[in-house]
């Protein structure tokens, strides 16, 4: 897929940094979502692991009771990456000004982006970045659901379907030297009334794709 410059375009064009600058103490990701995506990393993350946590926050939704080899973490508001105790180091970047990562080839062992690829305006960039700092034959795991901050995602998420959303994602990663290995497209349901029912939730979407490329 080649995007195109409309597709690129979002409704706040101000700096990114602006929009970011206040911490958000806040989870933007229903509990059942939070929960599937722990599952889901307990099933894929091993202590002996180095993990970036890109477009990261104040929570990582990491397993509580593993301790990793080092978790590396990135996003758009220092206040909230400080906060954040699962983290043993962490930088600040606007992923839509520049791409390049301050990570040494192949140190990565896994990757994790979640409610983060729907604001990047250059994923293929980033993409390629990730296959050169994530070793050979490792994983990259791109988790979302249904919501944003509308204004701030790109017009090639924003109008796409939630399945066009996946397709979206698979195209450009399948060209940048990624193959995907799973896809979950799952419904969560969040328990009411003292758990005596359930109401259907934020779905859960997952991309896992291996990197396919020799680094250098």
């Amino acid at each position: 897929m080649k995007l195109t410059i409309t597709d690129r375009e979002k409704i706040d064009i101000a700096d990114d940094q602006i929009f970011y600058q206040q911490p958000r103490y806040v989870h933007h990701l229903s509990d059942s979502f939070r929960n599937r995506l722990t599952n889901l990393y307990s099933e894929y993350l091993l202590t002996h692991h180095v993990i970036l946590d890109l477009m990261s926050s104040w929570v990582s939704h990491l397993p509580s009771k593993i301790k990793y080899k080092k978790v590396i973490g990135h996003g758009m508001n220092e206040a909230e990456l400080s906060s954040n105790k699962i983290l043993d180091k962490y930088w600040v970047q606007n992923l839509n000004k520049t791409q390049n990562m301050p990570i040494e080839d192949s140190y990565i062992d896994v990757g994790l982006i979640v409610a983060g690829w729907q604001y990047l305006q250059y994923p293929e960039k980033v993409s390629l970045e990730l296959s050169r700092i994530i070793k050979s034959d490792s994983l990259l795991i791109i988790s979302f659901t249904n919501r944003a901050f509308w204004t701030k995602a790109p017009n090639i998420w924003t109008y796409s379907s939630e399945e066009k959303r996946i397709d979206y994602i698979k195209s450009v990663l399948t060209s940048n030297g990624w193959r995907i290995e799973k896809i979950l497209n799952e419904k969560t349901h969040d328990k009411k009334l003292f758990g005596i029912y359930y109401t259907e939730s934020d779905p859960f979407f997952s991309v896992i794709a291996r990197n396919n490329k020799s680094n250098y």
